[in-house]
């Protein structure tokens, strides 16, 4: 375990290892841990808590009866709606917002230096799992929409072919898709130039 490329900001060595150690023994195949940022308390810091970031979730860790054990709190980064970083005169609050309930959990006191790593970490990843859930939304709204198996009788056939030819029911349903945040502006301008270019 390379312990020195997550010892960047001034993280405490020791308690990165101890981490990392317990952490490597979660991670599922082609995970791999990605950011370290560790509590620092103005006053008793024994066993500080600890926020590690993988490529595919945010770990929360937090010792305790001393150090001896350790609470995890993982969340998939798809599980995820938001991050936010506020700093104070002692440090910085990371806090992360769950998609579903919008339950939030957050930890304090970290170095500014780390949590601004975090942050701009967590807004990689938060970007990703948009396009992925727009991906999704877009692909479920066209299964809806009877993107599924149909049987067409040859009349069924020539009606539809001239319904998907038709410019007019082309552009309702490109109205429709950007209506629906199904597809960006600029995506809706393309595709009604190419429509308008076979009138």
């Amino acid at each position: 375990m390379e312990l020195n490329k997550y010892l960047n900001e001034s993280q405490d060595p020791k308690t990165v290892e101890k981490v990392l150690k317990k952490i490597n023994e979660l991670l599922t195949r082609e995970e791999k841990v990605e950011y370290v940022a560790v509590q620092k308390k103005p006053a008793v810091n024994f066993s500080p808590d600890s926020v590690a970031l993988t490529n595919k979730r945010i770990i929360f860790c937090r010792p305790k009866t001393f150090g001896l054990s350790m609470d995890f709190q993982d969340f998939l980064w798809k599980e995820i709606a938001d991050c936010h970083i506020k700093e104070g005169i002692l440090g910085a609050t990371f806090t992360a917002k769950k998609v579903k309930g919008g339950g939030i959990i957050s930890m304090d006191y970290l170095p500014k230096a780390q949590a601004r790593l975090l942050y701009r970490y967590a807004q990689e990843r938060e970007e990703e799992m948009e396009e992925y859930r727009r991906q999704r939304e877009l692909e479920n709204s066209r299964a809806r929409a009877g993107g599924g198996i149909t049987v067409h009788t040859s009349n069924d056939r020539n009606e539809e072919t001239e319904k998907q030819n038709d410019p007019l029911e082309n552009l309702k349903k490109l109205k429709q898709l950007l209506e629906q945040d199904l597809i960006s502006q600029e995506e809706f301008e393309n595709k009604k130039g190419e429509i308008l270019s076979k009138l």
